[in-house]
């Protein structure tokens, strides 16, 4: 186990290496400067600005100092906050985007793991028509679609809910509504099929045999072995989550990473661009690097052979 847990961890240090070059070039390659729109035609102010942030270096040392800010989590001040730093900015907005992440990602799983078996337990009945209808209803409308409906719906014509911000437990529950739907729907409808499959093993019907309570049946014996496809396909629901925020959290005027991150790129404020991507990059492999992990602890077939075979 040790052995796998340090592979899977090279790989990790890997793919956030590689993403940071890649998002070091990709904004290096958009033409003009972050300056272009600055109110001045002197070329001295240009020129001093351009040193200032070492945007005068060779591609190469722009390179290296990026590389050194991203070992020592120091990504330096903004371009057009230059008062604030790419770490301040981060330090303020990543607690309220964690948050929100958290949050969303509980609700999909408790609301769809129960939906996924009730569906089950009532296969071909009016529960599992309308908790399939809801998933497919979930899977098909885009989360930036479904914010603004509630908004429109639930915020302004009925005067529910609060619309934006982020003040109190009532502004957090469109948004999460509105993020956590779409992977609710997929673990829904994963767990019932996989509940179908479990529930028509041998095991399951001996413990039926043997008396068991359905409740006991149910959670102790099925519905761990049903959770597993849902423990396999959670690091990409935690991704689509965790991008999905950034035009959430705009549309909500939620002040979290989101927001300086696509404040940055209307800017063109390259600190506060590659600092979210990096860190962002970072937070989701490593989230990614512990469901792997979870998922070698849940299955010991799987951690065996990941250990002798890859």
């Amino acid at each position: 186990m040790a052995k796998y847990i340090l592979k899977r961890f090279l790989y990790m240090v890997v793919t956030v290496f590689i993403i940071a070059t890649l998002t070091f070039f990709l904004m290096n390659l958009l033409p003009g400067s972050p300056f272009n729109e600055e109110r001045t035609t002197n070329e001295a102010v240009q020129r001093n600005l351009e040193a200032h942030y070492h945007l005068d270096e060779p591609l190469i040392v722009q390179y290296v100092l990026y590389l050194k800010s991203i070992v020592t989590m120091d990504f330096g001040p903004s371009i057009k906050q230059p008062t604030e730093t790419v770490n301040s900015l981060l330090s303020r907005g990543f607690p309220i985007s964690a948050e929100l992440g958290v949050w969303t990602v509980l609700t999909a799983l408790i609301s769809g793991v129960a939906l996924g078996v009730f569906a089950a337990l009532k296969h071909n009945g009016v529960i599992d028509y309308i908790a399939m209808t809801i998933a497919v209803l979930g899977i098909s409308i885009p989360n930036f679609v479904l914010a603004t409906l509630l908004i429109q719906q639930l915020a302004v014509n009925l005067g529910i809910l609060p619309a934006a911000t982020w003040s109190s437990p009532q502004h957090m529950i469109l948004p999460i509504v509105a993020l956590a739907t779409g992977p609710m729907a997929i673990i829904a409808r994963l767990t019932r099929s996989s509940m179908l499959e479990t529930l028509t093993q041998d095991y399951i019907k001996t413990a039926r045999a043997k008396g068991l309570s359905p409740f006991k049946v149910i959670v102790k014996h099925a519905l761990k072995n049903a959770l597993m496809p849902v423990v396999t396909i959670l690091g990409t629901l935690l991704a689509g989550i965790l991008t999905g925020t950034f035009v959430v959290e705009k549309i909500f005027a939620i002040p979290g990473m989101g927001k300086y991150f696509v404040e940055g790129i209307n800017q063109r404020d390259y600190p506060v661009i590659m600092g979210t991507t990096v860190f962002y990059s970072a937070f989701l492999v490593f989230m990614l690097f512990l469901v792997d992990i979870a998922y070698g602890i849940l299955d010991p077939r799987i951690k065996l052979h990941k250990e002798g075979g890859s």
